[in-house]
This record gives C-alpha cells, sequence and structure tokens, in this order.
C-alpha cells in the first residue's frame, strides 16, 4: 500500500499548529508558577527562627499564627512565612538567620531562647527582629531598655529570676524536707552563666544549697540522673532549655524511674507525667509575638514598640504522679494550680 505524501501546504500547518499547541502547553505550565510566584511576592514574608524543632513546636506556631490572624495577616493568604528551625544546635542559628536576611524577609521573629534573638540581632541592623527572650533582654544586650529598646529589635520577655524564685517555693512547698536541690543546666546554652547567677541568688533567699548538674545531650542526661541517684537527690529542677523541652519525655521517665521529684518551667512536662511545672504561658509569649510581627508589617517601627513582659503564668500539677511518688500535695498547692492533672 502507497502512502500519499503530504503537500508542503499540509505539512506547514501541521507544524504550525503542533507548534502553537507547544507553545499553549509551555506557556501553561510557566504561567502558572509565574503566577503564583507573582502573587507569594506581593506578600510580605516572615522568617520564624526557631532554636528547637518543628514537631515540638507546632502549637507555638499555632499561637503566633494566632497573633497574625489577631491583627489582618494569614499565613498563605496575605502573609508568608519561611521557617528556620535550629533541632536544638545553638551553633546553626547565626547560620540561618543569615540565610533569612539574604532571603529579605520584612521581619524576623526570633524564638526558642534568647540565643536565637541574639543570632538574628548579629545577622541585621536593618530588618525589624521581634524575639521572644527568656531572660533579661536589657542585660543580655538585646534592647536598650523596656520603654525605648532601639533600633530594630524588640519583643517579648521572660524574666527567669522571677520564675525560679517561685520554682523554689513551690518546690519546698511540696517537698519540705529537702535542702539541697539539684539543678540540670546546659552547657551549651551561652545563656547559662546569667541562669546560674539567678538560681544561686533564689536559693540563697529560700535558705536552699544548690548542686549543678550539665548536660546537652541525651547520654549527658543520661551520666545525670545516674549521678542523682547515686548523690540519693532529693529533688530536681529543670531549667527551661530548648534541649531539654525536646527531650521532655526522656527527663519525665527517667525522674518516675528513679523516684526523683521534679520541677520544670513548661506544662509540657506534666503533660507527659512529670511532676509539676511553673513558668510562663509559652502559647501566650508566641502569641504577643504575633502580634508584634503584625503590627510592624503595617508600619510600626520596633523602636516605638515596649518591650513587653510575661504576663500569663501557669501553674500545673500531676497528680497521679505526686502519688505513685509517695508525695501528698498540699490543698493550698492545689488551690493554686492552674491545671491538676488527674
Amino acid at each position: 500500500m502507497t502512502t500519499r505524501p503530504l503537500s508542503p501546504l499540509t505539512m506547514l500547518l501541521s507544524r504550525h499548529t503542533r507548534r502553537r499547541e507547544f507553545i499553549a502547553l509551555l506557556g501553561g505550565a510557566v504561567a502558572w508558577p509565574l503566577g503564583v510566584r507573582a502573587q507569594q511576592g506581593a506578600m510580605p514574608v516572615i522568617g520564624f527562627l526557631n532554636s528547637g524543632s518543628p514537631a515540638e513546636r507546632a502549637p507555638f506556631v499555632a499561637a503566633f499564627r494566632q497573633g497574625l490572624k489577631e491583627t489582618s495577616f494569614v499565613e498563605g493568604q496575605t502573609v508568608a512565612i519561611e521557617y528556620r528551625f535550629a533541632e536544638g544546635r545553638y551553633d546553626r542559628l547565626p547560620a540561618l538567620a543569615s540565610d533569612l536576611v539574604r532571603r529579605q524577609v520584612a521581619v524576623i521573629t526570633a524564638t526558642g531562647n534568647t540565643v536565637s534573638p541574639l543570632a538574628a540581632k548579629g545577622a541585621t541592623t536593618t530588618i525589624p527582629i521581634v524575639f521572644v527572650a527568656g531572660s533579661d533582654p536589657v542585660r543580655d544586650g538585646l534592647v536598650a531598655s523596656f520603654n525605648r529598646p532601639g533600633g530594630n529589635i524588640t519583643g517579648v520577655s521572660i524574666i527567669s529570676s522571677a520564675l525560679v524564685s517561685k520554682q523554689f517555693e513551690l518546690l519546698h512547698e511540696l517537698v519540705p524536707q529537702v535542702a539541697v536541690v539539684r539543678i540540670l543546666l546546659n552547657p551549651s546554652n551561652p545563656n547559662v552563666g546569667f541562669e546560674l547567677s539567678d538560681l544561686q541568688s533564689a536559693a540563697q533567699t529560700m535558705g536552699l544549697q544548690l548542686a549543678v548538674l550539665q548536660a546537652s545531650t541525651e547520654s549527658g542526661i543520661e551520666a545525670a540522673f545516674a549521678t542523682l541517684v547515686q548523690q540519693r537527690a532529693g529533688a530536681l529542677l529543670v531549667e527551661p532549655d530548648t534541649f531539654f523541652l525536646d527531650r521532655r519525655e526522656q527527663l519525665v521517665s527517667l525522674a518516675a524511674r528513679h523516684a526523683i521529684p521534679a520541677v520544670y518551667s513548661n506544662r509540657g512536662y506534666p503533660e507527659v507525667g512529670g511532676l509539676m511545672s511553673y513558668g510562663a504561658s509559652i502559647t501566650d509569649t508566641y502569641r504577643q509575638t504575633g502580634v508584634y510581627a503584625g503590627r510592624i508589617l503595617k508600619g510600626a517601627k520596633p523602636a516605638d514598640l515596649p518591650v513587653t513582659q510575661a504576663t500569663k503564668f501557669e501553674l500545673v500539677i500531676n497528680h497521679q504522679t505526686a502519688r505513685t511518688l509517695g508525695l501528698a500535695v498540699p490543698a493550698s498547692l492545689l488551690s493554686l494550680a492552674d491545671e491538676v492533672i488527674k
């Protein structure tokens, strides 16, 4: 069977049709991402810098988004967020902060603990920064003063010295016979010196003695508890630290195994079986951070926004854990608790 060759005109029309279809297909494939990029480019971008891990920070991120929503910003609709998590590796924070600066985000929210805003401040003097700091931001060199922070940075402060005094008081009420309190610190935290000074002052006021243990790895936590058992420790206070919070189940499990009463700074510990926590509501501080970030996106300057202090504090007691440890929780302590886990 003989096939008739196509005429030159038919071949030209066929090539033209295929070319037009190819251009249409290519145009559709390219136009959609370009359109999305244009839409995203029109939205302000916030850089979210955190010293911890994303899985453990999900409730805090949700609270941050709520704060943004209170200022009319919704992620994916009116604002985009670039997330950077250091996974407990404080040494990674400067590089992550520099990456957000290179991406020219409109605002950097630096959260997790004071080392995160210090890294952000070291990376830029022009991009606005909103922080959550777990210590005195003036003492740490973040701002000039609470009322007039100056420069490009402001945020929310959780003054740890006031917290540890209350934690000692609550621990002493629960286990009054204990005269020496063991403290677990992370030596990798750049603020450990300040924290230890606050702890010593608070302990001296309460007439308690301190014994310091340190851990910055999972094996280090195991070793610290082996020391606690050897010393027959009567009570433990775990300092607020991103690394410890991400490993709270390990800490709580070891405290239970060795029957050591322990107090923590975050409600996440008693929620997984820890004895007691007292500290600022972290979700509320992240919400406040979102509000400040939204106000800056609307034109406010960080220098004109006073550093706010955490105002919502929580006492959470796990009554079941207390019973397991053979501790009778005083009625006065139960009446103070914001939540009693039974």
